[in-house]
């Protein structure tokens, strides 16, 4: 599996203009999708999507925009003792202090990893510490490994990338459910198909 000059001009035809950092960042992705022989073309092509839709089409890790301000796992709280705490999951009825993890654990990477419960799995699943060094998810190494090997098995969500795209199914709008609910299915979708027209061109 490799994106060819075709695909990249049927990226082109549906996304306008590629810079030269999007093309070696699919190449990339493209290159570390194709160590697991078991990923198909609509699984493949669903993972570039949904790298495409969270990075903001620059294909490159990010951190999240304001970083989580106003929302739950972007906020920091006092507790009765004057301790600050946050949530570590959307449930709110398990909490950490700052105390002894102060970072907040706001959306990293090519998939926006979020919560600490989430960044806790990734890094007993990869051996690296990301609740102390959150940072880490944004390096390339790490983040391709969590949005690949993390959609395959749902670290996220639970929902796994062959809930929905196998040998005989091919459901990209319910993949969605995979990273984040329904938020902007049809979107990220259309996305997939033109990434697997692309992937599929000789």
């Amino acid at each position: 599996m490799q994106m060819t000059k075709a695909g990249f001009d049927v990226l082109r035809q549906k996304f306008r203009k590629l810079t030269q950092s999007q093309v070696d960042e699919i190449n990339f992705i493209v290159s570390e999708i194709n160590k697991d022989n078991s990923i198909n073309y609509p699984q493949a092509a669903y993972i570039l999507a949904t790298i495409w839709h969270e990075t903001d089409s620059s294909m490159l890790p990010i951190v999240e925009y304001g970083k989580g301000k106003n929302k739950t796992y972007g906020t920091w709280y006092l507790n009765s003792k004057k301790q600050k705490y946050s949530f570590k999951n959307g449930k709110k009825k398990t909490a950490y202090l700052f105390s002894e993890f102060p970072h907040l654990y706001y959306g990293r990477g090519y998939v926006q990893l979020t919560w600490f419960d989430n960044y806790e799995l990734a890094s007993k699943k990869l051996g690296i510490d990301f609740l102390r060094n959150p940072e880490l998810v944004c390096q390339k190494e790490s983040a391709i490994k969590i949005a690949i090997v993390g959609m395959q098995q749902g670290w996220f969500t639970t929902r796994k990338l062959k809930d929905y795209i196998h040998q005989s199914k091919k459901d990209y709008k319910g993949a969605r459910y995979i990273i984040n609910g329904s938020d902007r299915c049809e979107l990220i979708a259309g996305y997939a198909e033109t990434f697997e027209k692309a992937l599929r061109c000789p």
